[in-house]
Order: structure tokens, then C-alpha cells, then sequence
């Protein structure tokens, strides 16, 4: 007699479904394999700063580094297994510090977006500069992200055809993330690379230990990795590739630690928290009596009573010969301002091609 099946029409309609849906995966997977990934990190940060030594380093090219002009792109490329093709990274290079802060236009883009990576590299040599070069750099960067994700919204596709839901990063902070209702991370993800380490180890200890505790509050309430370097130090260049490495390609972060002012730091995103990095270090003012808007300006407020910020104008004024009227050249001075008008339309004119540039991965 033959065996009656208890199932019903549903229990069937269901199973073929999932049957249906576990086969569309393993062809997706085996799709998804043929194609190479691509991510896109952007790196900028201090003028003189070591951005390309960072960025050589992890592209194990043995070359000497050259002055960034303006906005630099190459690529990387990593084999992720046998018989697939490579990954690639595009990776840009911000020249200038701050006074090119207008081009994070060029790599930052409703085509990147989802796989979007910024590194923020710091000059510890002159923490008198450090804490505006942060801070204009990160608010142009965040102010360029949030308006393509506004721009996305607003058409409701991209031109790849993915919904904005599908680009938007927004570092989902998982529930037991320290502090995640007192931060505001920021909208990619975020590396922060102190430098020349090597100059700031020789610092007065107090001095070592505000830069210290001042970066670690920044990184954490921004949601950021934070790593100490030195060119001239093996280990610290080491450990920086292997952070730009994961955001580049999707490796493993380093899961080592290191808090130590005396010691380069090393601090993975969500391993440190407010009670581990304490308030902010002052002697000669009570903290209650600093008007902040928020603990962000009261860090501020702290750091740049004991690193004062320069006079970017006035130092501009005082070392460009071009400004003095002592050695005014007539002939050269009229050169010069037609020279900068030539890099103002260059500018613009990057700004306009690059925003419909779709890069070739086979280049």
C-alpha cells in the first residue's frame, strides 16, 4: 500500500521555495566568485603629513616618496584565491592638507559609496596644526558622504540600479559597542594614523599623554581605528598596512592593543571606551568652567589651550615671499597670478570630469 504523505499543499508550495531560493545562493555565490571585489580608500591628512609613504608601503613599492600634487590615484590589486580573479582597491591620495579640502568631491562619489574607506593620517610632529587639520578634513569628508547619500535618496537608484539602502555604510554599531549612545560615528569607516612617531616619542611626557588621550577620544567618538607610525620603524609600518589592508580588502583587523603613551598606540575600532580614556587632561583650568557645546568641543577646548593653534593667514603671509613687498618681481608676480588662476580652472574642471568617471578595473 503506498505511504500517504502528511504534508500539505502549503508545507510543499514552501519547500520548493526554499529549494528554489538555496540554489539562486549557490549560483549567486558561484557568480559573485568569478568577479573581482572593489573598494575605494581615500587617504588624506597632514601636508608633509607621511601619506605616501603609508600608501607605498602598502603597495610594497620600494621607491621614494614625492610631494602629492593636488589629488593622486592608483590602484592595488591581491589575489583571494586560487583561479579567481584579483580584488582591487582604488586608492586616492589627498596633496595640501587642508587647503585642498574642496576635492573630496572627486573621490567620493554615489558609485563608491558602499565600499567607501577613509584614512586620516596626523603629523604627531606639530600637534599646534593637528587638531585643525582633523578637523576640516573629517567635517569635508562627512559633509561630501552625507550629500550623496542625500543625492541618492532623492533619486532613489544609483546608476548601477542598487537602492540608496544598499550604499548606505553608516557604521551600524553593534548593541554592545562601548559608548554607542554617546559617539557619533562617522558615516564610513575610519582609520586615523598618527605619524612620526619617532619625533613624538621625544616629547615632554604630559604633552605625550594630552595627543594621547585627546586622539583616543577622537577615534572612539568617531568610531575609528587609531594606530601610531613611524617610517623608520618596521613594526608600527607593519601594523599600519595590515589596518589599510582590511579596508582595502576585507583581511582580518588586528585585534592587538596598545594604550601605552609611551608606546606607539594601537587601538581597533570599539576596543576602547570613555571609562578606559578618562577626562580630558588639564591642570591650570577647571573643566566646568569651559563653555562646550558637546564633549567633542570640550576636548577641543582643552587641547588647543595646551597646543594653541596657528595663525594658518598670518604664517602664510610671513613665509611666502610672494606676499612680501620686498622682493616684489613685477614680471614673476604677474606670472604667478596667472598661474593660480590656471590651477583654480583646473580644479573646477577635475571637480566637473571626475563626477561621471567610471573607472575601467581591467586598467
Amino acid at each position: 500500500m503506498p505511504k500517504i504523505s502528511s504534508d500539505t499543499l502549503w508545507d510543499v508550495a514552501a519547500a520548493e521555495v526554499r529549494n528554489r531560493e538555496n540554489r539562486r545562493g549557490e549560483e549567486d555565490a558561484e557568480e559573485d566568485a568569478n568577479f573581482p571585489n572593489e573598494s575605494t580608500v581615500f587617504i588624506m591628512g597632514s601636508k608633509a603629513g607621511g601619506k605616501t609613504t603609508i600608501l607605498l608601503r602598502f603597495l610594497d613599492r620600494d621607491e621614494a616618496p614625492k610631494p602629492t600634487l593636488a589629488l593622486e590615484y592608483t590602484f592595488g590589486r591581491r589575489a583571494r584565491g586560487h583561479n579567481t580573479p584579483k580584488d582591487i582597491a582604488h586608492l586616492w591620495e589627498l596633496g595640501g592638507g587642508i587647503s585642498l579640502s574642496d576635492l573630496v568631491q572627486i573621490p567620493i562619489t554615489a558609485d563608491n559609496i558602499s565600499v567607501l574607506s577613509v584614512v586620516l593620517v596626523l603629523d604627531l610632529s606639530k600637534p599646534n596644526a593637528l587638531w585643525e587639520t582633523m578637523e576640516r578634513l573629517l567635517e569635508s569628508a562627512r559633509s561630501q558622504v552625507e550629500k550623496v547619500y542625500t543625492s541618492l535618496q532623492k533619486t532613489g537608484e544609483s546608476r548601477s540600479g542598487k537602492q540608496p539602502s544598499q550604499y548606505r555604510v553608516s557604521r551600524v554599531l553593534h548593541k554592545d559597542y562601548p559608548d554607542r549612545e554617546l559617539i557619533n560615528p562617522f558615516p564610513v569607516s575610519l582609520l586615523i594614523i598618527g605619524s612620526k612617531f619617532d619625533i613624538f616619542q621625544d616629547f615632554d611626557s604630559e604633552k605625550r599623554k594630552v595627543i594621547c588621550k585627546t586622539l583616543r577620544f577622537v577615534a572612539h567618538f568617531y568610531g575609528a581605528s587609531l594606530i601610531f607610525t613611524s617610517s623608520k620603524s618596521e613594526t608600527t609600518v607593519s601594523k599600519a598596512r595590515s589596518f589599510v589592508n582590511h579596508l582595502a580588502f576585507g583581511t582580518e583587523r588586528p585585534k592587538s592593543i596598545s594604550t601605552d603613551p609611551s608606546k606607539p598606540l594601537v587601538i581597533p575600532a570599539g576596543l576602547d571606551s570613555l571609562s578606559q580614556i578618562g577626562p580630558p587632561v588639564t591642570s591650570d583650568v577647571d573643566i566646568g568652567t569651559l563653555h562646550a557645546k558637546n564633549p567633542l568641543d570640550l576636548w577641543k577646548k582643552v587641547f588647543e589651550r595646551a597646543f594653541p593653534p596657528e595663525n594658518i593667514k598670518e604664517r602664510k603671509e610671513l613665509k611666502d615671499p610672494a606676499k612680501n613687498p620686498q622682493y616684489s618681481e613685477p614680471l614673476i608676480d604677474s606670472m604667478r597670478a596667472q598661474k593660480d588662476q590656471e590651477l583654480e580652472q583646473y580644479k573646477r574642471e577635475q571637480a566637473k570630469s571626475w563626477k561621471n568617471v567610471a573607472l575601467d578595473p581591467k586598467i
